[in-house]
């Protein structure tokens, strides 16, 4: 078997929709293996578990090599995060690292094996890709968020420092007690609590709630809506020019270069 055939054969075998199955059963299997690990068992049980983790390791090194030969152009293959990410987890994977100093890195990594999931389903790809897109933007929503609990927070620490310093002693308690307002979490007892003193200071805890849960999460599930539905447009274009349909660039092209043709062919004017 030559290196045409080899690479045609693995192509086959990765682009395989039951050999994707089974690699994503796989890291399921791998999270359930790690889950079981947790927990106190029998040393025979636990020999077994070792020797299935072997054989997952081996499996994963498999599906590298497969998708490894089935790339056109291998010395990109590298060039993708993915890739690499995979690669790494792998094999650190293969390191004898369970009985050493370092074991407890080695069950880090075969952690992170579950990550492998993302790498594996184009979808989620695309979810974290977005995700990672949004990140510029969603920066600018924290840091006005930041600026919301800073003042908030200063406000709580003058009036409500006095009623319970255990909740309000100094402006980083202060922002600790508003994310608990925030994420809902009896926070209705802290605010009866200073209503006792101050009866309007539910102002300050419904204003803060509507500005942080609602307008805040609301922009957040914006930005990143926004964001997914221009990946899926940049991935359907994408796919488009694979299956060689026209693009609205290349119909604008084609129509602006048969009014040229026209003009040309259009008898001078005397």
């Amino acid at each position: 078997m030559n290196i045409q055939q080899l690479q045609a054969a693995s192509q086959a075998v990765r682009d395989n929709k039951a050999f994707e199955l089974f690699v994503v059963a796989i890291i399921i299997f791998s999270a359930l293996l790690i889950g079981a690990k947790t927990y106190s068992i029998p040393d025979t049980l636990m020999v077994v578990l070792n020797w299935l983790d072997t054989g997952i390791t081996v499996i994963f090194l498999i599906e590298i090599v497969i998708r490894f030969l089935a790339a056109p152009d291998k010395k990109r293959f590298f060039h993708n995060g993915w890739n690499l990410f995979d690669t790494l987890v792998v094999v650190v994977s293969l390191i004898p690292v369970d009985h050493s100093d370092m074991a407890l890195i080695g069950r880090l990594v075969r952690i992170f094996r579950v990550l492998r999931m993302v790498s594996i389903i184009p979808e989620l790809r695309m979810l974290l890709n977005s995700l990672l897109r949004a990140l510029p933007q969603l920066g600018y929503v924290l840091l006005l968020m930041f600026i919301i609990y800073y003042i908030y927070a200063a406000i709580g620490t003058t009036f409500f420092e006095p009623i319970n310093d255990v909740l309000w002693g100094d402006i980083s308690i202060s922002m600790l007690t508003l994310f608990r307002v925030m994420t809902f979490e009896d926070w209705t007892d802290v605010m009866y609590e200073t209503m006792a003193v101050y009866p309007l200071s539910w102002i300050f805890y419904l204003s803060f709630i509507f500005l942080t849960t609602f307008a805040f999460l609301n922009m957040v599930i914006g930005i990143v809506v926004n964001v997914l539905e221009d990946e899926h447009a940049q991935e359907k274009a994408e796919q488009d020019a694979a299956d060689g349909k026209a693009t609205l660039d290349d119909l604008a092209a084609e129509i602006r270069e048969l009014k040229a043709l026209l003009q040309q062919q259009q008898p001078p004017k005397s």
